[in-house]
């Protein structure tokens, strides 16, 4: 009798334990800032993937992704080939916003981009900015 009050006391602990733990995972709200600078369309491409499995994994996450540079050219009407992809994206909630000052740079103006994408003025001070709110930063690419 001593043994099963034993082995029932034990599991109870067990399981408050793994119920921690869930409740502690549970919470997490993952926010992702990624930061696209290569016009590679394998680039573009392999994002698309990693961010479908964010967020088929973390359906919740917050993602944004800034393109400047070469990179705004995932967001060019005629030159994109992943328009299709990131207008799925943006129904999950993953946002794709273009630099305005490397459109400028670029002499892009706003209605080349596709209506899929938002803007900011500065591609950097929105990757730090984001940084400084605590987000998570990755470089995409190669």
């Amino acid at each position: 009798m001593v043994l099963i009050m034993a082995n029932v006391m034990l599991i109870r602990q067990v399981s408050a334990q793994v119920a921690t733990k869930d409740a502690g995972t549970a919470a997490v709200q993952h926010k992702i800032v990624f930061q696209l600078t290569s016009d590679d369309t394998l680039s573009h491409k392999a994002l698309m993937k990693q961010l479908n499995n964010i967020v088929t994994v973390a359906p919740d996450a917050k993602v944004e992704v800034v393109c400047h540079g070469p990179g705004l050219n995932v967001l060019i009407k005629g030159k994109t080939i992943v328009q299709g992809k990131i207008g799925e994206l943006n129904k999950k909630g993953i946002t794709f916003v273009a630099c305005e000052f490397s459109m400028k740079e670029r002499n892009v103006p706003k209605e080349n981009i596709i209506p899929e994408a938002g803007f900011v003025k500065y591609g950097i001070l929105e990757i730090v900015t984001k940084q400084e709110e605590g987000w998570s930063y990755i470089k995409s690419g190669f």
